[in-house]
């Protein structure tokens, strides 16, 4: 409830106000997309209805309700002191709009609804926990957890749950623990003896072909000497053949 006209000065208490839970009719002097602000007859504030509190179902903007200068029925369900300002709630649900009864007298509505608002605050701090979790593969990004149809990673991005701070600690020291014990796969050292076995292969090849060419010089030379041998042998017989002819 605020003093929106200037009126008089705030009130040092709760005093000299509408009492909790009381029913009156006001009028409706400003309307906001939150809810609209009611001033009652023979009193200088004014207190807010909010949207939650116009309907018992949904309203988007409290202008599809109410208009400036219509007179509405209400119970007020909240008197609180914010510093140095006197603040009042109002519900138009609570009462019947076209003969001013109290569809809740016991206040139970008010109750549930300011039970309702007290867990909300409470629970923002809370943190948000994933209590099952789709046993099923996504053939499109290849991550657990969701549907293909459900998914919306782009090519070349995968997206995966993320996990909480003391599981991911966990992962990382197993990580940490594996790259420390786990070598690599040695494709330098098969590199290695394939070069090796090369290498062995180049040389048998080599020491092959020298053995041959050492092999045909050798026949070459047991050519040219028997061929000599030869030679020589052929003159000698000429020489004693020559030397028969002349002795006879």
């Amino acid at each position: 409830m605020s003093d929106r006209g200037g009126h008089g000065r705030e009130p040092a208490g709760l005093d000299g106000l509408p009492p909790l839970h009381s029913i009156a009719k006001g009028e409706v002097v400003s309307v906001q997309s939150y809810g609209a602000f009611v001033r009652l007859p023979g009193y200088k504030k004014e207190g807010l209805v909010h949207v939650s509190e116009m309907s018992a179902t949904r309203v988007e903007n409290a202008s599809e309700i109410v208009d400036v200068g219509e007179h509405v029925w209400i119970k007020v369900i909240g008197r609180e002191i914010q510093g140095d300002k006197v603040k009042m709630s109002f519900s138009m649900k609570a009462v019947n709009q076209g003969t001013g009864q109290d569809l809740d007298p016991n206040n139970v509505m008010a109750d549930q609804d300011a039970r309702r608002r007290k867990q909300f605050r409470d629970h923002t701090s809370n943190r948000i926990t994933l209590e099952a979790v789709l046993n099923t593969t996504c053939s499109k990004c290849g991550c657990k957890g969701h549907f293909t149809k459900d998914c919306f990673s782009a090519p070349g991005l995968q997206y995966a749950l993320v996990p909480e701070e003391d599981d991911a600690e966990a992962q990382q020291q197993q990580q940490q623990q594996q790259t420390a014990t786990i070598r690599p796969p040695q494709d330098s050292d098969k590199k290695k003896k394939k070069k090796e076995k090369k290498m062995k292969k180049k040389k048998k090849r080599e020491r092959k072909e020298s053995d041959s060419d050492s092999s045909s010089e050798c026949k070459t030379k047991r050519r040219r000497h028997s061929n000599s041998l030869d030679r020589q042998e052929k003159k000698k017989k000429k020489h004693k053949k020559q030397k028969s002819h002349k002795h006879s």
